[in-house]
């Protein structure tokens, strides 16, 4: 079992920049490859960004590309996100998700064994 705690989230203007954290705990952290999701009202969760178990593959969604950094500390157990000219089309609640699923990490939510509360981001215009 492994429990996943984000934080870093808050009201942010349009162009602003935020970083988001995902601690974990309970396993070895570095067995999992780690992903984030974001889910906005009325709309499904979908894939933001993942990172191998080392971190030296990661992979974004094309509306976050270039604009949002995943990253991981395995020492510190923990995953950040960090996200630069935020729109308001990026607010959402904010999920980080763990995998023990061998591989490239996935940007698929059912390969993903266990998720964070989720962290809420807000953009204003």
């Amino acid at each position: 079992q492994v429990q996943l705690v984000e934080s870093g989230g808050g009201l942010v203007q349009a162009g602003g920049s935020l970083s988001l954290s995902c601690v974990a705990s309970g396993r070895t952290f570095g067995n999992y490859n780690m992903g984030w999701f974001r889910q906005a009202p009325g709309k499904e969760r979908e894939f933001v960004a993942a990172i191998s178990r080392s971190g030296g593959i990661t992979s974004y969604a094309d509306s976050v590309k270039g604009r949002f950094t995943i990253s991981r500390d395995n020492a510190k157990n923990t995953v950040y996100l960090q996200m630069n000219t935020l729109k308001p089309e990026d607010t959402a609640v904010y999920y980080c998700a763990a995998s023990a699923i061998l591989g490239r990490p996935s940007s698929l939510r059912d390969q993903y064994q266990y998720w964070g509360q989720g962290t809420q981001l807000s953009v204003s215009s």
